[in-house]
């Protein structure tokens, strides 16, 4: 649309379009929609979100026309043996064609009356005239016309064809590898279509030449496969995995083999193959959009799509499968789990690089690292083979440590909460490989190229110090002396939304703990720390399923000390410190709970009165204070904080706990107020709004081995009855508890106590294991998929390619802008400040002043249009 007049006359067209009259599907007025616009931009410019919207509600027969001449035309051009001739079949034809049927799909999928349209129109069989079949055969003498029905006969020449979507995926799938359109010409090519992986990597040694025309296509193509596969976006999150998407589940069940690791392969290698981190001009990022960025995260999410998708089982027969998934946890070979590996740390690498940069805000971080999270959580679950190259190979290392900071670096940011949740769930996977366990022995190497978000100061430990001194943090608020190298703030700033993943960090806790040697005195005083908070009445009595986390932690305990018992000293010191806390957790009663509660309630409010004394001359003492609150019964009995320690404060080797410091340990992770219905509120409405995957209890090599054969470590299939008969699930909260005695009586003699207890009828710590003890043989904390679990799962997914497409922008177009998304919630916030990624000094200042001078001169832009994106208001998604 070169002109002026060529977009009015295309505007015109889009008017007409929504009149009540019926325009013929042989009118040459469709033509217009593949042959007037330039560019995406224009198709997105001219056909307003009111355009489509006025068009599909007053003239929905128009509408139909349109997708079928659209999709007609497409059809046509893809079996033309010129395509893509500029003369007789051009692909800005096809090109048209696509960036039409992106616009207008979105807002069908969101008007929930088409529904039933929808799914007659893209995927009920259709019925079509045979060709060369409508001549009549010719009479020769009028006596043999008798009774007959010529009209019967024509009835019969119609034939069924497959639904109008399925040919729609197969002419996108198509295009993706057309030679000329998408693939570059080659001597060797006999058939324009020629099913060739785009880069090398997995599956491919060589690579292939290609264009910015070539890459410009795919992203055409892909984007409107996404477009497609969306439907996703506009139902409830509990119902998709049920309902599905049909589009997706025809791609993801081809049984063509071909097809499906050339698709594959061409995604993945050209996501992986990207560099990041090759030489640049300082802030071009600013100037212009690479595209090659924008077919990365197309290739990244489309395949993400594919492998994350949870195919909906049918009524008969086995359950179909996910033939990308299957594939993609069919690899074996070492030097593609290497390329896999070096691609994806390289990816994850670049947003660290990013912030350490001198010149700051001279190198954009890259917009996908949660999609490579995701890919990589993917890779792990479905192929165990990766999973052990990955520990086996040390590269465990590394990705424990950059999981850890990107859960650290979106601990202030609430759109990130899922990203969060998925980082937790990454490391439980790798724990539950016992190398990982013994992996996790080394030294801790490159403290010093740590970014300061997840740096420890003067740290010489292990990866097993680093690991529990920074994670167990997530569950325990009580270190508030180094926020800034903690994840204190995760908890804190997220108003008790994390209570959900808690099962799941002392799950890896407890997967690794067996294997655990020469833990340091930090990470010993953590976990004391964690159990001081765990033990504490306020947490215990806050819902029915606190005592599950208690329990699973006293599990890792007795672990380390079973198994490691001699290679743990400092840990087992630490234990006898805290002897008092073990011995009155055996015997705690309701009514001791809540007297405590009671009193640390009291206590608190005399140290904010002592902290902003009343106007009385009479002050009373603490001590006086407590006393008074006591009655017989808490003298009796041992309460489970503030116990005094022999030998003085709370201390492991030379870390000494502050009296202050100690209260902190009381403040439960589920307590957002000393009142305990507060609290358990929180984390009721936490575990209701995120339906994570369930935790299983602990299976022993044992068990698992009698598991039904071929059955994965992390089924999809089958996902809600998979593993529940081997072991139990543990549930979530309940509304309106109410704790009793009889209650605490079913769970409380339950409680694993018993290696600690006998380790502690010593007076000091025995040089041996004593013989009474036998170790328990480790168990394997698994997690299993559930319809609700896997709803947030693709939510979170979508809720990233949302995200990514929002901002209008060189490469993005706002496909789902405007739209009513009902997969989660998308808020309007104003744009924000200073940041440790978005940083504003002076030298910012001056670089900023420079960069707009050479964007307003127009290099490598048009017209310097994107320099906006930082001084609107932009949208966020919420709660994914």
């Amino acid at each position: 649309m070169g002109n002026s007049n060529s977009k009015l006359v295309f505007k015109q067209g889009i008017f007409k379009l929504s009149k009540p009259e019926s325009i013929p599907a042989d009118d040459p007025y469709w033509r217009g929609f593949w042959e007037l616009p330039e560019s995406t931009e224009d198709v997105f410019s001219l056909f307003s979100t009111v355009d489509v919207r006025r068009a599909r509600d007053s003239s929905l027969p128009n509408i139909e026309s349109l997708i079928l001449a659209l999709t007609s035309r497409l059809i046509t051009l893809r079996h033309h043996r010129s395509f893509p001739d500029p003369e007789v079949a051009p692909d800005k034809h096809a090109l048209n064609c696509i960036r039409v049927l992106t616009r207008i799909l979105p807002f069908l999928y969101e008007a929930d009356h088409l529904e039933i349209w929808e799914d007659t129109f893209f995927w009920a069989k259709r019925r079509r005239r045979t060709k060369g079949q409508k001549a009549k055969p010719e009479v020769l003498f009028d006596e043999s016309q008798k009774e007959e029905e010529p009209q019967a006969e024509e009835e019969e020449r119609f034939e069924e064809v497959r639904p109008l979507g399925e040919e729609l995926v197969d002419t996108l799938i198509d295009l993706l590898f057309c030679i000329g359109f998408t693939l570059p010409y080659t001597e060797r090519s006999r058939t324009r279509i020629t099913y060739a992986i785009w880069a090398k990597g997995v599956g491919c040694n060589t690579s292939m030449s290609s264009s910015k025309e070539l890459e410009s296509n795919r992203i055409e193509v892909l984007r409107l496969l996404l477009t497609l596969s969306s439907k996703s976006l506009y139902m409830p999150a509990h119902i998709l995995p049920t309902k599905g998407v049909k589009a997706v589940t025809y791609i993801t069940t081809c049984p063509d083999k071909q097809l499906v690791l050339s698709l594959l392969c061409s995604q993945l290698n050209t996501a992986l193959n990207y560099n990041p981190a090759s030489w640049r001009v300082p802030y071009d990022h600013v100037v212009y959009k690479d595209p090659k960025q924008i077919l990365v995260s197309y290739c990244l999410q489309s395949l993400l799509v594919l492998i994350l998708y949870p195919i909906p089982e049918g009524s008969k027969g086995p359950p179909p499968k996910n033939y990308f998934r299957h594939f993609l946890g069919r690899l074996h070979r070492p030097q593609d789990f290497e390329f896999l590996a070096d691609g994806m740390a390289r990816m994850l690498n670049q947003p660290l690089q990013a912030t350490s940069s001198y010149l700051p805000g001279s190198q954009k971080s890259l917009k996908w690292p949660s999609e490579m999270i995701m890919l990589f959580w993917e890779t792990l679950q479905c192929n165990k083979r990766f999973r052990s190259f990955i520990i086996d190979t040390d590269r465990g290392h590394v990705f424990m440590t950059l999981i850890l900071f990107y859960a650290t670096e979106y601990r202030t940011d609430t759109s990130k909460q899922g990203v969060i949740r998925m980082c937790v769930f990454v490391l439980q996977t790798l724990s539950t490989e016992p190398n990982f366990g013994k992996l996790l022995n080394q030294g801790f190497e490159s403290q010093d190229t740590l970014p300061v978000t997840i740096k420890l100061n003067d740290f010489r430990g292990t990866y097993a110090d680093f690991l529990l001194i920074v994670r167990p943090q997530v569950g325990d608020p009580t270190n508030q002396a180094d926020d800034k190298k903690s994840i204190h703030n995760l908890i804190t700033s997220s108003k008790g939304k994390l209570d959900a993943i808690y099962p799941s960090l002392l799950a890896t806790i407890n997967n690794i703990a067996p294997y655990l040697e020469q833990v340091g005195s930090q990470a010993s005083l953590k976990l004391l720390q964690l159990f001081a908070s765990m033990s504490s009445p306020s947490f215990l009595l806050a819902n029915e399923t606190n005592y599950s986390l208690l329990q699973s932690l006293l599990e890792s305990m007795n672990a380390m000390i079973e198994h490691q018992y001699s290679n743990n000293k400092t840990f087992v010191r630490g234990v006898f410190k805290s002897r008092k806390q073990f011995e009155a957790l055996r015997t705690f009663t309701l009514e001791s709970g809540q007297l405590e509660m009671e009193r640390i309630k009291q206590r608190s409010k005399e140290a904010a009165e002592a902290s902003h004394p009343p106007a009385s001359p009479t002050r009373v003492s603490r001590n006086s204070s407590v006393d008074s609150i006591r009655s017989p019964l808490s003298a009796r009995t041992p309460t489970l904080s503030n116990v005094p320690e022999e030998g003085g404060a709370f201390a492991i080797g030379d870390d000494d706990e502050s009296e202050d410091e100690e209260q902190e340990i009381l403040r439960t992770p589920s307590q957002s107020s000393p009142s305990a219905h507060n609290s358990r509120t929180a984390s009721i409405s936490s575990s209701t709004e995120e339906p994570l995957p369930t935790q299983l209890r602990g299976m022993s090599e044992k068990a698992r081995g009698k598991m039904p054969a071929g059955q994965p470590s992390f089924s999809r299939q089958n996902s809600t009855t998979s593993l529940n008969n081997h072991a139990a699930t543990i549930s979530s909260p309940t509304s309106g508890f109410d704790p009793t005695a009889h209650w605490i009586d079913s769970w409380l003699p339950t409680l694993p106590l018993h290696t600690i207890l006998t380790l502690l009828s010593s007076p000091s710590p025995p040089e041996e294991l004593p013989p009474s003890l036998d170790p328990t043989p480790p168990r394997v904390h698994l997690f299993e998929w559930t319809s609700l679990s896997l709803g947030w799962y693709e939510s979170l997914l979508w809720g990233f390619i949302f995200a990514s497409e929002m901002v209008v922008q060189k490469g993005t177009v706002g496909v789902w802008n405007g739209t009513a998304v009902r997969l989660f919630k998308v808020e309007t916030v104003a744009a924000t400040g200073p940041s440790l990624m978005k940083p504003m000094g002076a030298v910012d200042a001056v670089g900023s002043r420079l960069v707009s001078g050479v964007a307003s001169l127009g290099v490598g832009s048009r017209g310097g249009g994107e320099g906006r994106e930082g001084t609107t208001r932009g949208m966020s998604v919420r709660d994914v």
